[in-house]
């Protein structure tokens, strides 16, 4: 202890001194930059709405920005300091000052009439329409900041609204649509605003065959001298817009290049083109089935242009995954005299074959990290109709650590898979249209998987599939897979199976022969791309079946069991849904949460669900604090010389929270609880406490709490986690809660209670 005592006081007086020897390196005259400060009003008694966000938005504002600091302190502005002028223009010296350290931020290098300017024309464009800016500067010792006083006045709002009244052309359809404009009567004066009703404007004319119109047509008038800081709002269309900004185009001609590329334009446009419905197709070597297009291109000949059409179209071409290259040109008929444009499309196909290579890092739910050698022969438009064919094989080897029974527990795999996917719906006498910018998929595929564990037994697994991937839109997409298939057989290596399965109750349902044949359904929401929102979330919910329709049609045993090729058909339904909130406290700091239920109920030949579809808890992913799939059922302990962990269940409930922050660079520290369980449905003889009871589920939830470390680099995220229990299950109702019991100074406890997790991606 007293050594750790040490460390710390030495590591404190050197960031102390880092701190205070940054201003030493400066030159006679230099005073060290230590940024900005806004003062709102500072005369006045009376706030401002949102003083603190309008400050802090003012302060980002100036420039430059100072050294970048942490704590206090500025280890870019050391560690350029310490490198020193380096000697030679490379080296750990040249490298250390100029690629990791920085050098000083000068309050010479600050300008501050510029951002008085700045500053009062952000005030402005919210409102602020007399408000006045002044800036000065504090110098103390060798360190200076710029304090900028900022005198708003009343913040204007908008006291009436006018549209053009002209009864034809664009003031017309302006006047139309103006039920949808984004000024309102009663709101603040916001330029923001302002420049989106133009652009809404824009787009409403767009939709209307003003394809050349601009939104810098549009002036908007703001006459502020109306008093009791009002200012009334007058939309309308400047007299110098060009003629052919003021008319609508029709389509003319759609020209279809679909084997384009430059060393082949001017052939290309000398072919004698394919008529098909209204497309002229350009490609004497047939690349792609000309109803193709019919799902590619939304344009018609002689229909006024459109931007839902034109963006829709090219969404689609980009996302069918058949062109490395699309490009639409529309183009006037002589030259904007007449109102009519012509649609050329050129595409450039991607290869036909290609073969890629991949290693790639693995890292599952019950703590296996491992690595995975990956080979795929990928062929492009098939039959003619943009289909693609994958064929992969691959290797994988994984090891089980962090929070595991067994650390020396290893599984290999061999695994090959052949996937056909077909970019519409396929649907028996039914032929279904989509008309969203996103692409419909069939997908048909066949996979066998060998996995081998440790030298106790060894999975094979044969899984067909047929089925439908579709968005609705950006944030809402299904999987329905009408067919699904799987049969899975297994082989016990170890040689004294007596005792494997003494150590492991659940372990011979695990190894027996499972043939599951149903159907599945997934859909997921999310608004995670809209970047803008303070809160995002994720929710994803799923229905599985087996046995169920298909079973009909499968015949009894002597026994009145269903078995197809002497394997029972395994009869069960399992729903499983996943919510998940990410709200953004600051920029770097965010608080996740997910809520993670599921639930499944076995019939017929089953009496629970099979071990393929069961549900864990524990893990890098789950509740961390417990180790990899060990935690219940309920309040059951499986034995500590169990070989193999794997705790499945009929039923689950999970609830994770995490405080995630920026550290420094890509490193993110994260503080976190998890709690959550699973159960049986019907109690297991040979595992005590593991059926399900309502009335006291929220009481044998396993609970646990940790910190972690995320190195994230956008591309990968690799993360550590210590986490250890606070609330156990499978003690006494009333010895559950174990915080009398925490002792980190304890080795013994933390050897029996710290789980340390290490995982790529995060949780949730």
């Amino acid at each position: 202890m007293k050594k750790l005592i040490k460390l710390s006081l030495f590591i404190l007086v050197c960031l102390v001194w880092a701190a205070c020897s940054n201003t030493k390196y400066l030159k006679p005259g230099q005073i060290l930059y230590t940024g900005a400060e806004v003062k709102v009003n500072p005369d006045s008694s009376k706030r401002i709405d949102d003083q603190k966000e309008v400050k802090a938005t003012l302060e980002s504002k100036t420039r430059p920005r100072p050294n970048k600091s942490i704590l206090g302190l500025k280890p870019k502005l050391f560690i350029y300091n310490l490198a020193g002028e380096p000697k030679k223009p490379k080296g750990i010296r040249h490298w250390l000052r100029t690629k990791v350290g920085e050098p000083p931020v000068l309050l010479s290098q600050v300008k501050i009439k510029y951002n008085n300017d700045v500053l009062t024309s952000y005030l402005i464009s919210q409102g602020y329409l007399q408000s006045v800016v002044t800036g000065d500067t504090v110098v103390k010792d060798k360190k200076g900041k710029a304090v900028y006083t900022a005198n708003t006045g009343d913040r204007y709002k908008i006291n009436s609204i006018s549209f053009p009244t002209d009864t034809s052309g664009v003031a017309a359809i302006v006047n139309q649509n103006k039920e949808k404009t984004l000024l309102k009567v009663g709101n603040y004066y916001d330029l923001d605003v302002y420049k989106n009703e133009r652009i809404r404007i824009d787009n409403d004319l767009k939709e209307k065959g003003y394809f050349y119109f601009s939104p810098d047509y549009l002036i908007i008038q703001v006459d502020s001298t109306i008093g009791k800081s009002l200012v009334d709002i007058r939309v309308r269309v400047k007299t110098v817009a060009p003629d052919a900004g003021l008319k609508p185009y029709t389509i003319r001609n759609i020209n279809i290049y679909p084997n384009y590329n430059l060393r082949r334009d001017s052939v290309l446009r000398r072919l004698k083109p394919l008529q098909y419905n209204d497309f002229n197709i350009y490609d004497n070597r047939n690349t792609f089935k000309p109803r193709v297009f019919d799902r590619l291109v939304f344009f018609k000949k002689g229909e006024a242009y459109n931007r839902t059409d034109h963006n829709q179209s090219l969404n689609r071409m980009v996302n069918i995954g058949a062109f490395q290259d699309v490009r639409a040109e529309f183009l006037p008929i002589d030259s904007f005299k007449n109102d009519q444009l012509d649609l050329n499309i050129f595409l450039t196909p991607l290869k036909k074959n290609s073969l890629s290579f991949g290693v790639t890092g693995t890292q599952k739910s019950n703590n296996f990290i491992g690595s995975e050698v990956k080979i795929t022969q990928t062929t492009r438009n098939l039959f003619r109709g943009a289909e693609q064919l994958d064929l992969s094989a691959s290797v994988g080897f994984e090891t089980q650590t962090g929070g595991s029974v067994d650390k020396n527990l290893n599984t290999s795999s061999i695994t090959g898979e052949a996937k056909l996917t077909f970019p519409r719906f396929i649907v028996p006498f039914y032929k279904p249209s989509s008309t969203t910018a996103f692409i419909p998929k069939t997908v048909a595929s066949i996979s066998y998987q060998l996995l081998t564990r440790n030298s106790y037994y060894s999975f094979n697994s044969f899984k067909a599939q047929f089925g439908y991937n579709w968005k609705e839109n950006q944030k809402k997409e299904h999987t329905f897979n009408p067919i699904s298939i799987n049969y899975v057989t297994s082989r016990i290596l170890a040689k004294d199976t007596v005792l494997l399965f003494n150590q492991n109750p659940g372990l011979r349902s695990t190894l027996e022969p499972q043939f599951i044949i149903g159907s599945t359904y997934n859909f997921t929401y999310t608004n995670q791309m809209e970047t803008f929102r303070r809160n995002n979330v994720y929710f994803n919910g799923g229905i599985e079946t087996g046995g169920n329709v298909w079973g009909l049609f499968v015949p009894k045993n002597d026994s009145g069991t269903k078995t197809l090729f002497n394997t029972s058909l395994t009869q069960f339904v399992r729903l499983e849904t996943d919510l998940r909130d990410y709200y953004k406290i600051t920029r770097n700091v965010t608080w996740a949460s997910r809520l993670n239920l599921g639930y499944g109920y076995a019939y017929g030949n089953s009496t629970s669900l099979p071990f393929t579809r069961q549900f864990f808890a524990g893990g890098s992913n789950d509740v961390r604090a417990f180790p990899a799939r060990t935690l219940g059922p309920g309040t059951y302990k499986a034995p500590i010389t169990n070989v193999i962990a794997d705790q499945g269940g009929d039923i689950k409930m999970m609830l994770n929270t995490e405080l995630r922050f920026k550290l420094v660079s890509v490193l993110y520290g994260a503080l976190f609880a998890d709690a959550g369980n699973i159960w049986l449905r019907k109690e297991d003889p040979t595992r005590p406490g593991s059926g399900f009871k309502l009335s006291e589920s929220l009481s044998e939830l396993g609970v646990g709490t940790g910190a972690g470390l995320r190195v994230d680099a956008s591309i990968f995220v690799v993360r550590l986690d210590v986490a250890f229990p606070v609330r156990k299950p499978n003690l006494a109702p009333g010895d559950r809660w174990v915080f009398d019991q925490i002792a980190f100074g304890d080795k013994g406890w933390r050897k029996d209670n710290l789980v340390y997790n290490i995982g790529i991606g995060y949780p949730f």
